[in-house]
């Protein structure tokens, strides 16, 4: 893979070296992503699998870790996708042996998805290399460099989803106190096209 160069894109204009700094960093983000789109495609590729099944694969998972139970609404909720797509896909998934259903034991009307130690294995060999390196890229970072980053990728989640519309989302606190700082020390913000 090449290090592609970090400087701002053609159509960014603005005078204010904030800017600039901020147009590097999009310009690193959108090389990071590039990057992680070709790691899913690969992985997508080693398991022969779409990218829905490897993220109801990657939901369960995480749902199994944190004691979790996960039905198919649950799923079609996380997907953005109707229950007969969810269906069809845990249909396909099931088949291949990567998970299974069950009846809630307490709820005779719901049913509970998970994976099987088979999805398990195999998810577990194709990604924990990768998981390595990205962890060791983390390593040496300071409690404040570690503050920082969190707090950035929380502001540029919020921004990506515009999630700010809705009432009372934490990170809305968060982007408009970053915000008010920002503006205090270097006045109104200047007016520049989309970044993303």
């Amino acid at each position: 893979m090449t290090t592609e160069d970090p400087s701002p894109p053609s159509y960014w204009y603005s005078e204010n070296r904030e800017d600039e700094r901020g147009a590097r960093i999009m310009e690193a983000m959108r090389s990071y992503r590039a990057a992680e789109m070709t790691m899913r495609r690969r992985t997508q590729d080693s398991m022969a699998m779409g990218e829905n099944e490897l993220l109801v694969l990657r939901f369960l998972t995480r749902a199994a870790s944190a004691h979790r139970d996960v039905t198919p609404i649950d799923l079609a909720r996380h997907l953005g996708v109707s229950t007969a797509s969810v269906t069809a896909l845990l249909d396909r998934l099931e088949r291949s042996g990567h998970l299974t259903r069950k009846s809630h034991p307490v709820d005779r009307r719901k049913v509970l998805v998970s994976t099987t130690a088979h999805a398990d294995d195999e998810m577990r060999e194709t990604l924990t290399a990768m998981h390595a390196r990205m962890m060791q890229a983390t390593r040496g970072m300071t409690e404040s460099e570690t503050d920082a980053v969190t707090a950035f990728l929380l502001r540029m989640r919020c921004a990506v989803a515009n999630s700010c519309a809705d009432a009372g989302d934490t990170c809305c606190m968060i982007a408009r106190a970053s915000s008010a700082a920002s503006d205090t020390v270097s006045g109104p913000p200047v007016a520049h096209p989309d970044a993303a």
